[in-house]
C-alpha cells in the first residue's frame, strides 16, 4: 500500500477527537500533556500543519519538551533515541524545477515530503537545555458557578462528573460528561460553553437522538464535532450567553477541512445541531429559558 501523506495528516487530526477536547480549544487551566510550542533541534519553531501534528502527538504521549529531533540530529547533539520509541511524522513543503519537453522555461512543481522526529523526552543523554518544562497544574481562579445555568444542565438529566482530571469530554460508552472544576476556568462563560459542547455530544446517545450510532466512520468524528460546536452556540445563545464566535468559527473551520471541505457538511451539521439544542432546551420550562436569556 502506498503511503498517503495527506491522508495520514487528516487521520491524525481526526483521531484527536477521540481523546477529548482538542488542545487548541481549552479555556481552563491545567493540562495532561505537552503544550510547549514545538521547535526543531536548532531551536527554530515549527510552522503550519507541523505545529498541530506535534501538539497532538505531545498531548497523546504526555511530552512536555519543546524540541524535536531526527534520529541523526539526536546523535549529533550527544543523545541516543531509546530503543522501542516511536517517531512522529512532520512534513516539509518545497518545490523542484522541472523542464517539460519542448518547453522554453522550467516549471516549479510543489512537493510534500514526510520525515520522522522524536521528542527530547524520548532521547537519553541530551544536554540539560532540552529538558521538559513542568506540567501546568490546574489553578483555582475563583470562577464561580451560575445557579440558573447549573439548574439548566441538571434538568437535562445528563450525568455530569467533575474531578481534577484537566479534560472535558463525553464518554459515549458509560454515557457521562466529564468536566474540570469550574474554578479552573478563566470565566464562567467558557465553562458553560464547554459544557454545552459536551452536552450536545450527550444528545447523540442511542437512548436519545441516536446520532452517534448512525455516524460510524472516522470522518464521522469530525462531523460530530461540527454538530457539537454549532449546538454549543445555539444553546448558549438561547441561554443569554454570547458564544465565542471567533473561537467557534476557527474550530468549525478546522473540522470542515478535515472533512475535505464538504460544502454540504455544514448544513447537515446545523440541522443535527438544532435537534440537539432543541432536546437540551426542552428539558427546562420555557419560562426558565426566557428568564435566563433576559438576565
Amino acid at each position: 500500500m502506498v503511503f498517503d501523506l495527506y491522508q495520514h495528516v487528516t487521520d491524525t487530526i481526526i483521531a484527536s477527537l477521540e481523546a477529548g477536547t482538542p488542545a487548541w480549544r481549552k479555556p481552563w487551566t491545567g493540562d495532561a500533556g505537552g503544550t510547549a510550542f514545538p521547535r526543531r533541534a536548532n531551536g527554530e519553531p515549527y510552522r503550519s500543519i507541523n505545529v498541530l501534528m506535534l501538539w497532538l502527538t505531545a498531548a497523546e504521549k504526555g511530552y512536555r519538551a519543546a524540541q524535536w529531533f531526527t534520529y541523526r540530529q539526536a546523535q549529533e547533539a550527544g543523545g541516543q533515541v531509546r530503543k522501542g520509541e516511536k517517531s512522529a511524522t512532520v512534513v516539509k513543503y518545497g518545490t523542484v524545477e522541472r523542464e517539460d519537453e519542448g518547453a522554453e522555461h522550467t516549471q516549479k512543481v510543489p512537493y510534500l515530503k514526510a520525515y520522522r522526529v522524536f521528542n527530547a523526552e524520548q532521547i537519553d543523554g541530551l544536554p540539560a537545555e532540552f529538558t521538559a518544562t513542568p506540567a501546568e497544574e490546574p489553578r483555582d481562579l475563583g470562577t464561580a458557578s451560575d445557579p440558573q445555568l447549573e439548574a439548566f444542565f441538571a434538568a437535562t438529566g445528563a450525568d455530569i462528573r467533575t474531578s481534577d482530571d484537566p479534560r472535558a469530554y463525553y464518554n459515549p460508552v458509560a454515557d457521562f460528561i466529564h468536566m474540570p472544576p469550574i474554578a479552573t476556568f478563566h470565566d464562567a462563560a467558557g465553562y458553560y460553553a464547554t459544557l454545552a459542547h459536551e452536552a450536545t455530544h450527550w444528545t447523540g446517545h442511542g437512548s436519545r437522538l441516536d446520532r452517534l450510532g448512525r455516524f460510524t466512520d472516522r470522518k464521522a468524528y469530525a462531523f460530530e464535532e461540527l454538530i457539537a460546536e454549532i449546538g454549543n452556540c445555539m444553546t448558549c445563545a438561547s441561554l443569554g450567553l454570547t458564544p465565542d464566535f471567533k473561537q467557534s468559527a476557527a474550530y468549525v473551520g478546522s473540522w470542515l477541512r478535515a472533512l475535505q471541505n464538504d460544502k454540504r457538511a455544514i448544513f447537515k451539521a446545523a440541522t443535527e445541531a438544532q435537534k440537539a439544542a432543541d432536546l437540551l432546551l426542552a428539558t427546562n420550562p420555557a419560562s426558565t429559558i426566557k428568564e435566563r436569556a433576559a438576565a
